[in-house]
């Protein structure tokens, strides 16, 4: 059967192709019962055999399927045809996906570096994706330029979760993935060693992206896969600016952090990444000597500058050409140097002998001691006992627990006198807001409540509700009067103000009536005197709004055949 007339579930025509790789081949598609445009993603017929990459097909669309972002490409459905050919049945895996009109990042960096502003634009879209699927619990492990597509309005959008696992899956390692391994040129120390790989694995192919955004090419280059696996393990990246002068020193420093062996050296996360990217991008240049030093500590010491020390200290020590132009210091200097050696020490001997024991500190005076750390019960005993007076006063912190102290004033370790006021600081834990009312409100109302109370808003998410009125909140993360640190952010779940509705044709007039009422709508029967009324109960013909997305509250008019048959003979059917 031909794509353009294979039809998969009934309601996905196939069309034509539009993009392929070595596991599957995706074609533009069209969804017949909602009439949207899709993309359909297709395994491989020589490939649907095997376990692995059935399963590996089916993890994508898990994966794919739990997120909604604008930056990631929306999965819509996903299946198996069984096809049969003579004796033989396939079982052929598909994927339903938001179609994206637009170009690939990987072409984009084939063309040479892009300016600075273009290439952060590209990684921020990316980070934001990465943000959402990780606070989602999903790893993509396979981020490169030819999984982002950057759409004609400039949309960055991340696809392919192919390999993707959730970040607390036990089996997330390379070596018990078998070939799942992700892109040799993009992927991570840790996933070149078969060590656990988490959220920071996605981070350290970010910066891989970006570094080539910048100088046209990956910083690790071999002739084969396991040649850059060794490079992302053990060689230290030169810097972008190095490799393109006209790379922004800027960002070098981003570029590092992003790509250290150690994850823990790594941004903690993709917020983290996107908020230094975006300092970097409108701050100083640091200097030569700060990424010297940065490299030096996420990398160690450059080996070649070591193995040049070593090679010359070999020539210096093996160099037979050089001559003495003394053959050794006089013997005379060499007792000197010694009897005046002997003096000092015993000058130094009898100075100690003599010297009499005195008190460390005087009677009169206290030394502060250490109670940060303690609490505050604890602390005003032990000043108390060194004849010292606290004095509570309270501030709010983030990293101390409530009722601990965290510092005093003066500092412990100062020498003062007895009875001298000594302030405790106390922590009052972290500052929070309270969360205020924000589900029924608008979106604008519920904005300005969330700033109102120090708090931020998060990921709107769009749903449609058949009664909410459009940008009404119906869903937040966290409930009314639940206490959030100070700047948190709420993610929203928002009304579209519409309702799909489905397609009535062939319906009878009651049921879709009630199918409709149902959603809130208005259903208004029409006759439909040009096709034959049916014997019994009178049938939709068809519908006005065509199926999809309706404004709530609307009317949707359902015309039903009235005509009545003809006959060719001239009689009524009464005879």
């Amino acid at each position: 059967m031909s794509s353009e007339s294979r039809i998969l579930a009934g309601r996905y025509r196939v069309g034509d192709l539009i993009g392929e790789g070595g596991m599957a081949r995706v074609y533009r598609g069209l969804d017949e019962k909602l009439g949207r445009p899709v993309a359909i993603k297709i395994l491989r017929r020589e490939l649907a055999a095997d376990d692995t990459f059935r399963t590996r097909f089916r993890l994508e669309a898990q994966s794919a399927s739990r997120m909604a972002h604008p930056s990631i490409v929306r999965v819509y459905d996903a299946g198996e045809e069984v096809e049969t050919e003579g004796s033989r049945s396939y079982h052929t895996p598909y994927i339903v996906m938001e179609l994206v009109e637009g170009t690939l990042l990987r072409d984009f960096a084939a063309r040479g570096p892009v300016p600075m502003a273009e290439a952060v634009r590209y990684i921020d879209g990316i980070l934001e994706a990465l943000e959402y699927s990780h606070r989602a619990g999903v790893v993509h492990r396979d981020i490169k330029p030819g999984n982002v597509m950057v759409t004609d309005a400039g949309q960055v959008k991340v696809m392919d979760f192919g390999i993707a696992r959730a970040a607390s899956d036990s089996s997330s390692t390379v070596a018990e993935t078998t070939q799942i391994l992700g892109t040799a040129a993009y992927f991570s120390p840790e996933q070149a060693k078969g060590e656990p790989v988490d959220a920071r694995a996605d981070l350290y192919s970010t910066g891989i992206v970006l570094y080539e955004l910048l100088t046209g090419r990956p910083p690790f280059r071999g002739d084969s896969p396991v040649a850059v696996a060794y490079q992302h393990v053990s060689e230290t990246p030169r810097t972008p600016s190095e490799v393109n002068p006209d790379a922004p020193r800027a960002l070098d420093a981003v570029v590092l952090r992003a790509l250290a062996k150690d994850p823990y050296q790594r941004y903690p996360d993709a917020a983290t990444f996107r908020a230094s990217l975006s300092d970097a991008a409108g701050g100083r240049e640091p200097s030569k000597r700060a990424i010297t030093a940065l490299t030096n500590t996420l990398y160690g010491p450059n080996p070649r500058q070591a193995q040049e020390t070593a090679r010359t200290l070999r020539q210096l020590s093996t160099d037979t050409t050089m001559t003495r132009t003394q053959s050794g210091p006089p013997v005379a200097w060499i007792w000197a140097g010694v009897a005046l050696l002997a003096v000092l020490l015993i000058s130094v001997l009898i100075w100690v002998i003599a010297l009499q024991p005195f008190a460390a500190v005087p009677a009169n005076a206290r030394i502060v001691p250490d109670v940060a750390g303690q609490t505050v019960e604890t602390a005003v005993a032990d000043l108390e006992d060194e004849d010292l007076l606290p004095i509570q006063t309270t501030e709010p912190s983030d990293s101390v627990p409530e009722g601990v102290v965290i510092r005093t004033s003066p500092e412990a370790g100062e020498s003062v006198t007895p009875n001298t006021e000594i302030e405790v600081v106390v922590s009052e834990g972290e500052d929070v807001a309270t969360v205020p009312t924000i589900l029924g409100t608008s979106e604008s109302d519920a904005r300005q409540a969330l700033e109102n109370a120090d708090l931020a808003v998060g990921i709107i998410t769009s749903r449609n509700d058949p009664e909410a009125p459009a940008g009404t909140v119906l869903e937040a993360t966290a409930d009314e009067g639940d206490e959030l640190a100070i700047g948190s952010s709420v993610d929203l779940v928002v009304a579209t103000g519409r309702v799909a509705i489905d397609d009535y044709s062939g319906f009878r007039l009651d049921a879709a009536t009630r199918d409709i009422e149902d959603l809130g709508l208005i259903a208004e029967p029409m006759e439909d005197p040009e096709c034959i009324a049916p014997a019994g109960d009178p049938q939709v013909s068809r519908q006005s709004p065509a199926p999809g997305d309706v404004d709530i509250h609307s009317t949707v008019q359902l015309y039903y055949c009235t005509g009545q048959p003809t006959d060719g003979s001239g009689q009524d059917g009464d005879g």
